[in-house]
């Protein structure tokens, strides 16, 4: 009996379509949910390494122009207004403020440096929400991708029990295939939060770097400008 049982069992189809082919709806919903939710995060992954890459190159090569010892007027008549890069437009921000606050005469309207310093914290404010956008969707996979792959396993072991109900029969043959679907759910789960909190983690860390270079610049940035108001 037990080597009919285990003849029966070994016929069965455990590969990973077959074992999404006889899930139930509900089971394949979750399965598809989880592989949707893994491709976006993906997504995002490759997209924000990308996106960091260029930024921390983009403020490495602007930092060498800024100390290169040229102008800031110069500098600033180079790049514009509205720049492309980041960097580029933490020091745009400021530069057009300081512009702003001279009167025709050259005299400078009072309370210049703060709002110099308001307008570059909001260019800063504005490029950390564009690096950090995205994030929280790898946040949300990572923490709730195991339990939705949990629900998913729930319903299907639910569902093999069922059917070992109706045919009166627990050997291998009819309880392996029900058991394994419902695993399938659990592990998907896992392969879409697992690269998620790990990437989360990781480009949290790069975006608050980036970010704080940006805020170190803003303020050697104010310095100066602050020695020539006092001048």
């Amino acid at each position: 009996m037990e080597t009919e049982t285990l003849a029966l069992a070994q016929e069965i189809d455990f590969s990973m379509w077959a074992l999404f082919a006889r899930a139930t709806f509900t089971v394949k919903l979750v399965m598809l949910l989880l592989l949707a939710a893994s491709v976006w995060s993906w997504a995002i992954i490759i997209q924000k390494h990308i996106l960091y890459r260029w930024a921390r190159r983009e403020a490495s090569v602007f930092d060498q122009a800024f100390w290169s010892g040229e102008p800031l007027d110069t500098l600033f008549d180079q790049i514009g207004a509205d720049p492309e890069g980041n960097a580029q437009k933490v020091f745009a921000a400021g530069m057009t403020e300081w512009r702003r606050s001279h009167r025709d005469n050259g005299a400078l309207i009072p309370g210049a440096q703060a709002r110099i310093d308001r307008s570059m914290d909001v260019a800063i404010n504005k490029e950390a929400e564009d690096l950090q956008r995205g994030l929280p969707v790898l946040a949300t996979v990572g923490s709730t991708a195991p339990f939705i792959g949990l629900f998913g396993t729930v319903w299907g072991i639910m569902h093999a029990f069922v059917q070992i109900a109706e045919q009166q029969n627990t050997n291998l043959a009819v309880v392996a295939p029900g058991i394994a679907e419902a695993l399938l759910a659990t592990g998907l789960g896992l392969i879409a939060a697992i690269p998620a909190v790990i990437f989360y983690n990781k480009l949290s860390a790069d975006s608050d770097r980036i970010v704080a270079g940006y805020e170190s610049f803003a303020d050697e940035f104010a310095t100066i400008l602050s020695r020539q108001l006092d001048s």
